[in-house]
């Protein structure tokens, strides 16, 4: 189904599209980067509002959000299509191209979410959730009107301006903002963007909703202890409280890379603790990723392959009363 844009300009002979800084130039049949947004009958339309290629019920630690609602379930829905184009992509069947979908009105969209058992709202994953921004922005705004205790969640890649940014951040409960690396380089040569943008929407996000961050250390590429230290920093000077998953890497799509070395992640890990409260591995059986009070130790949360069990209620460890940033 077909929406009109709602971030452009018209330019002399073309329209511009501003959702995100690639600022693509669209003329009648021509696509953005994206390959979503585009011109038909002098109309700037976007070709996948309320087009869903995959939907699951998945615990809300898949996303992965460790510090919002622990042990609960989430209703997960993607589209296709992205502005990022990662050479590792585990998504790129639908990042990349454009599989069979299926349109679900809004309606339908939350009735499922409120019949489904056990189950804490709506995110939006899988592909790039900013790429569908004209159906994300409706369905968030009308779950907000039904029932503010829905959640809805973004798991995206950051890559959008400020303007849409900002008007689509009062309906959203949580964010989980992948940081892919920390060098110019790696994104204009990997990811096909640039950094500075992604940098911005996790200083803007924090402002008004959970924030957590992924890192997918990539072996050879962004896996120096040096680079996840540079993370870990700047992170720590907006909120040290900010939760940092940093997840292995496999071999995906067109990169070939060998695997991330797990004694490499761990590493990593301890190295980024010291500017810090909160950071887990991902992609790694056996690790510890339960939650610890920064200040005294005590077993928050704990979470093995299938189960996560809080051993908290509010923002105060039980133990030592120190703050602690878990969203129940």
């Amino acid at each position: 189904m077909e929406e009109k844009l709602r971030f452009y300009k018209e330019e002399d002979s073309y329209i511009k599209c501003y959702l995100c800084p690639h600022s693509c130039s669209l003329s009648e049949g021509k696509y953005g980067v994206c390959k979503l947004r585009t011109v038909k009958n002098n109309i700037p339309v976007v070709i996948n509002y309320g087009e869903v290629t995959s939907a699951n019920v998945d615990p809300i630690e898949k996303k992965p959000l460790y510090h919002f609602k622990p042990g609960m379930d989430i209703l997960s829905v993607g589209t296709f299509g992205c502005n990022m184009s990662c050479s590792f992509c585990q998504n790129h069947e639908i990042s990349q191209n454009k599989p069979s979908s299926k349109f679900i009105e809004i309606d339908k969209l939350i009735s499922l979410i409120i019949n489904t058992p056990n189950n804490v709202g709506i995110a939006f994953t899988y592909n790039e959730p900013f790429m569908w921004y004209e159906y994300i922005y409706d369905v968030a705004k009308k779950i907000k009107e039904y029932d503010k205790s829905i959640s809805v969640v973004l798991v995206t890649n950051g890559f959008v301006n400020k303007e849409p940014l900002e008007k689509i951040l009062p309906f959203i409960d949580a964010m989980n903002i992948d940081l892919k690396g920390f060098t110019k380089k790696y994104y204009n040569e990997i990811c096909g963007a640039t950094i500075d943008p992604v940098l911005e929407t996790i200083k803007i996000a924090n402002k008004y909703t959970h924030v957590e961050i992924t890192t997918l250390m990539v072996r050879d590429e962004n896996d120096s202890i040096d680079e996840i230290v540079e993370i870990a920093k700047f992170l720590s000077f907006i909120d040290k409280n900010i939760p940092l998953h940093l997840n292995r890497y496999f071999p995906n799509y067109k990169m070939k890379n060998e695997p991330t070395l797990v004694e490499d992640i761990m590493k990593a890990k301890e190295e980024a603790k010291k500017y810090l409260n909160y950071v887990y591995v991902g992609n790694v059986a056996g690790v510890d990723n339960n939650t610890y009070c920064p200040n005294c130790g005590y077993n928050l949360v704990t979470r093995d392959i299938y189960t996560t069990n809080s051993h908290v209620k509010g923002d105060k460890c039980p133990n030592c009363k120190e703050y602690i940033n878990i969203i129940f």
